[in-house]
C-alpha cells in the first residue's frame, strides 16, 4: 500500500488537554511541625503551597490525554505544566500513570516503568513524559512536566501504521453504532491516558533526589587538590553535573568540565593515549565522556531531541530509562547512518564549536559531538577529523563538602 494512502487514525480534531477542575484546593495546604522558638516550646506552622500552572493559569494535578486525531506525519503535540513551590518546605515531585486505555485494551498489571516504556516505543505513535527536575526547593523553586505525542510519517513500519489505522476505524464504527442506539452514550476516543502529578514534602533518605546535585548544576572543582573550590584558576575549573538522577545515597557525582576550555585533541584511534596523557597530572578519579552520558541527558527533551536517519522521518528519542531500551534505540541510530540532534539553548553545557570524542562501548565505530548550527548540535559518526577529549570527574561527595 502506498504510504501516502494509508488508513490514518482520524476522528474529529486534535486534543491534548489538561483538566483544570481545582484552582485552590489542589494547590494550597498547611501542616504543623514541632519547633523551639526563643525560650518557649511552641507549635509552628509552615506553609505548603504547590501550584500547577499551564499558560500562567492554575490547573489540577491530573493530566488527561485523549487525542481525537493522530496519524502518521502529524506535527508533534506537546503540553507543559509548570510546578511552582511557593511554600516554606522543599518538595519532591513525581508523576504516575493512573490509567491507560488503547482502543478496548486497558493496560493493566504493568509496573509503572514498563508501562511508560510501552507507550513510548511499542506503538506506531509515541507518547512521552518528561519531568524537568524531581524536586522543587522552598520559596519559589520550580520544575516542569511535559507530555508529547508524535507519529513519524516514514517510521519504517508501514504495516503497523496501516494495521493501527484499521483497528481504529473499526473501533470508531462500533462506538458510533452505540451512539445511534443510545443518544446519551458518550463516545470514547481511541486513546485515554491519565497522568497524576504529585508534590510531597521532601523527606531525605537514600532514594531521595539529592537537591545539591541537579542535572546541569555548576560546581567549581580543584583538579589538583581533588575537592570543591570557590575561585576559578588554572586548577579550579568550572564543571557541570551530568547525572540525570543523582540520589542522596549515591556516594559520588559525575562532573563534566566546561567544554570551552582547551583540551588535547587527536584522531580516535589514538584516543586512549591522548586521554591518559591529558589526565596524568589530574589528581581526580575520572573516566572518559561516553555517548550514553549524552544520550541520557538529551533524551529528557521529548519534543526536540531527535534521531535523524536516511530514508526515515525524524524520530523523537523518548524514554530510554527502562530495561535494555538504551541499547535497542542505539542500534536504530548506528545501523541506519543516523545521528542525534538536540537544541543548543536547552543544553548549553553540551554546546561547543569544537568536536569532542565520545567513548563508545556499543560497537567499533567512533562518535563525536559538535555544534551543528546556531540552533542545534549533533552526535554523529566521525571518521576523519581530529577531535578533543574531555574527562568526566567522578567526584566523591565528601570532597564536595565545603
Amino acid at each position: 500500500m502506498n504510504k501516502r494512502h494509508k488508513i490514518y487514525m482520524k476522528l474529529n480534531l486534535v486534543s491534548l488537554f489538561f483538566v483544570a477542575v481545582s484552582f485552590i484546593s489542589v494547590t494550597l495546604a498547611w501542616f504543623a511541625y514541632s519547633g523551639i522558638v526563643g525560650v518557649d516550646t511552641e507549635i509552628g506552622v509552615k506553609s505548603w503551597y504547590i501550584e500547577f500552572q499551564k499558560d500562567n493559569s492554575t490547573v489540577s494535578n491530573n493530566i488527561v490525554i485523549s487525542p481525537t486525531e493522530i496519524y502518521p506525519g502529524m506535527e508533534t503535540i506537546s503540553e507543559k505544566v509548570d510546578i511552582k513551590n511557593k511554600g516554606d518546605s522543599d518538595a519532591q515531585i513525581s508523576y504516575s500513570i493512573k490509567s491507560a486505555r488503547i482502543l478496548d485494551d486497558e493496560l493493566l498489571g504493568l509496573e509503572p516503568a514498563a508501562l511508560e516504556d510501552k507507550l513510548s516505543h511499542d506503538y506506531p505513535f509515541h507518547l512521552n513524559i518528561s519531568l524537568d527536575k524531581d524536586f522543587a526547593v522552598s520559596k519559589n523553586g520550580n520544575s516542569q512536566i511535559e507530555v508529547s505525542i508524535s507519529w513519524p510519517l516514514d517510521s519504517g513500519n508501514d504495516q503497523a501504521d496501516s494495521e493501527w489505522g484499521s483497528k481504529t476505524f473499526d473501533f470508531l464504527e462500533k462506538e458510533n453504532e452505540k451512539l445511534k442506539v443510545d443518544q446519551t452514550y458518550k463516545v470514547r476516543q481511541p486513546l485515554k491516558i491519565i497522568i497524576s502529578m504529585k508534590a510531597e514534602q521532601y523527606m531525605e533518605d537514600n532514594d531521595s533526589p539529592d537537591l545539591d546535585y541537579g542535572l546541569g548544576q555548576v560546581i567549581l572543582y580543584d583538579i589538583k587538590n581533588n575537592k570543591r573550590c570557590e575561585q576559578l584558576s588554572n586548577n579550579c575549573i568550572k564543571t557541570y553535573v551530568i547525572d540525570t538522577n543523582n540520589k542522596v545515597g549515591d556516594i559520588s557525582v559525575s562532573l563534566l568540565p566546561d567544554l570551552f576550555a582547551t583540551y588535547s585533541s587527536g584522531i580516535y584511534g589514538e584516543y586512549d593515549n591522548i586521554y591518559n596523557e591529558f589526565v596524568s597530572d589530574w589528581n581526580t578519579s575520572n573516566r572518559p565522556l561516553n555517548i550514553d552520558d549524552i544520550i541520557k541527558i538529551i533524551s529528557k527533551d521529548i519534543t526536540n531531541s531527535v534521531l535523524v536517519r536516511d530514508g526515515f522521518s525524524n524520530d523523537i528519542i523518548g524514554n530510554i530509562r527502562y530495561g535494555n531500551r538504551l541499547n535497542t534505540e542505539f542500534d536504530k541510530f548506528s545501523n541506519n547512518n543516523g545521528y542525534y540532534t538536540f537544541l543548543n539553548e536547552k543544553f548549553t553545557y553540551l554546546t561547543t564549536s569544537k568536536c569532542y570524542w565520545l567513548k563508545n562501548n556499543h560497537n567499533n565505530k567512533s562518535y563525536a559531538m559538535i555544534k551543528e548550527n546556531e540552533s542545534t548540535s549533533k552526535i554523529y559518526e566521525e571518521t576523519t577529523n581530529e577531535c578533543s577529549v574531555v574527562p568526566v570527574i567522578v567526584a566523591s561527595k565528601v570532597n564536595l563538602e565545603i
